[in-house]
């Protein structure tokens, strides 16, 4: 028909009206696409990339070594190792919690409870899952590729002395942060400074790029202490058998150089091994020898004797009647166990005389008691600054009354540390001059306050070596070859209420060689219950045991080979 339009002209329009519209459609997109990049690159560019570097970007802990700690002669006492620790990003776990088994099985835990622990904390960035593992665990748990987990590099502390150096070094927390001992004192010189970096991280959660060093990480220095492991080994070795053999509740040794202040070794029983964290409760590390105090007993007697030589009253050669072999001060009446009469000051140590030191006490102004007391650092720390010592206690000379006195002579109403007794001891060694104690090594001359006249240094010690010769107290303390000085102590333990008389503290405190004093030791034997209770049979053997080795040790010349038996050199010179 004619007017009609052919069916192919109809086809034409429509697909020419089509192309149009998809044509319109393909600009507009492409349009979009334009405004669209337009804004992503340059309107939004720098959120999109503050927001990509969130995802990608992590600023990390970079670990300080922690600086080791050493005797005196470089044996090591503490070091670190390397480890690993395993971390994760609880959120990105989560999202990969099909992969929860394998991470579980690969740390030993349960995987309840892992899924558990990270669904409760999806709002922290990083979490840690196992601490201090060995690198050849970490590397295993590495290989499993899960998204999210990393690895950290950190120290652990290990102690190679164990026991023996256990309450002199202390240890550190899981953090590598010093808690006790050494490792607290001297927290800040080991630990450094941890630094920080920013590193790329890929969607797994892996670091694989160093972006940037935020802050160098200062590592710990090193700690050459004063203590030499050979003697504290010696040390630790006679004061355990001394408490298997004496059913002891506890026990400390103290050895102290004279000339230099530096603590060679010190040992406590019970003791405990850092590296067993079961075995970190407080009454097992607490440092005994530092910390705990106790009433001295007799082993303060040489100080009132030194009282006396100071001021000008007495002489070693002065005599002093005791009889009746008892004395009444008071309401309290102070007995000897014989009535020795007339007996000179070597004479009263040597019998430790509760009478004849009680007389020589009381004849003296308060104030020069106290002043020779204050001087040889009773009332006062050491010096040392170890963690937790204590001051132990003496009251004022002013609150002082007779009986008071009295009973201070012979070593109650006043309290004391073995590390205080130890370097009482050590400034009388030393002529008198007083310095500070130090678990440091140091090297040359150091420097002390004069707190008494060498002479009566001097004629103190001569005295005290009465106690050790035949007929005095402490006679078990003799060493071979060597002149001793010393003091036994036999004290009873005070309880709420008094003082109980089957409950003893034992002690025996000396310098060694007599001649020329190097070495001040103290041994504190607490409640010994055996048959044997008397500083006398449990104290004064330990001390001669761990000075004949410590002597040997340090190569000190013996200076009483004239008393050395004949067939004991006889058999050095075979060996020789």
């Amino acid at each position: 028909m004619k007017g009609r339009p052919a069916d192919s002209d109809i086809r034409a329009r429509s697909y020419r009206r089509r192309s149009l519209l998809v044509l319109v459609l393909v600009f507009c997109g492409a349009f979009g696409l334009v405004v669209r990049a337009v804004q992503l690159q340059l309107l939004e560019h720098d959120q999109f990339e503050r927001r990509g570097k969130e995802e990608s970007m992590r600023v990390v802990k970079i670990t300080a070594h922690r600086g080791a700690i050493t005797d005196r002669n470089g044996e090591p006492l503490a070091l670190s190792s390397p480890v690993d620790s395993i971390g994760v990003d609880p959120s990105q776990l989560n999202d990969n919690i099909d992969q929860l088994p394998r991470l579980a099985k690969a740390l030993g835990q349960d995987p309840q409870l892992l899924a558990r622990h990270i669904t409760s904390n999806l709002d922290r960035e990083f979490l840690y899952l196992a601490r201090h593992l060995p690198p050849a665990q970490a590397e295993r748990i590495k290989a499993l590729d899960i998204p999210g987990v990393s690895i950290t590099r950190e120290y652990q502390r290990f102690y190679p002395a164990g026991e023996v150096a256990g309450h002199i070094v202390g240890f550190t927390t899981i953090d590598d942060k010093g808690q006790e001992g050494l490792e607290l004192g001297y927290d800040q010189l080991l630990g450094g400074e941890d630094g920080s970096k920013r590193v790329l991280q890929d969607r797994y959660g892996h670091y694989v790029e160093n972006v940037e060093l935020i802050r160098t990480p200062r590592q710990g220095r090193d700690l050459a202490t004063s203590i030499d492991l050979r003697i504290q080994y010696l040390a630790y070795r006679e004061l355990k058998m001394a408490m298997k053999d004496y059913r002891a509740r506890a026990g400390s040794a103290i050895v102290v150089d004279c000339d230099t202040g530096e603590v060679l070794a010190i040992v406590n029983q019970p003791s405990y091994n850092p590296n067993d964290r079961e075995q970190l409760q407080p009454e097992m590390y607490r440092n005994r020898a530092a910390t705990d105090i106790f009433e001295p007993g007799s082993s303060v007697k040489p100080f009132i004797m030194a009282a006396a030589l100071s001021s000008g009253q007495y002489h070693p050669d002065s005599v002093v009647n005791t009889s009746p072999g008892f004395l009444k001060v008071g309401i309290k009446t102070f007995e000897d166990e014989h009535n020795f009469g007339s007996i000179d000051l070597a004479t009263i140590l040597a019998k430790s005389s509760n009478v004849g030191t009680a007389m020589v006490a009381l004849s003296l102004k308060p104030q020069q008691i106290w002043n020779t007391l204050t001087g040889l650092g009773l009332g006062q720390v050491t010096g040392s600054n170890f963690p937790g010592e204590s001051a132990g206690m003496l009251s004022h000379y002013s609150h002082w009354r007779e009986i008071g006195i009295a009973t201070l002579s012979h070593g109650y109403g006043l309290s004391v540390t073995p590390l205080q007794l130890a370097h009482a001891y050590a400034t009388i060694g030393s002529g008198g001059i007083r310095r500070p104690l130090t678990f440091e090594r140091v090297s040359g001359p150091v420097a002390g306050e004069r707190v008494m006249e060498s002479s009566v240094a001097h004629s103190l010690v001569q005295l005290m070596e009465h106690v050790v010769a035949s007929g005095g107290t402490g006679t078990r303390a003799a060493v071979v070859g060597f002149r001793v000085a010393g003091k036994t102590g036999t004290a009873w333990k005070s309880f709420a209420g008094g003082y109980s008389t089957d409950h003893f503290m034992a002690v025996f405190a000396g310098v060694v060689p007599a001649s020329h004093p190097k070495l001040a030791t103290v041994i504190v034997i607490d409640d010994p219950s055996g048959d044997l209770h008397r500083a006398a049979d449990v104290a004064a053997p330990v001390f001669s045991n761990v000075m004949s080795g410590a002597l040997r040790l340090m190569d000190i010349a013996p200076d009483d080979l004239q008393n050395v038996p004949a067939a004991t050199l006889v058999r050095v010179s075979d060996v020789q």
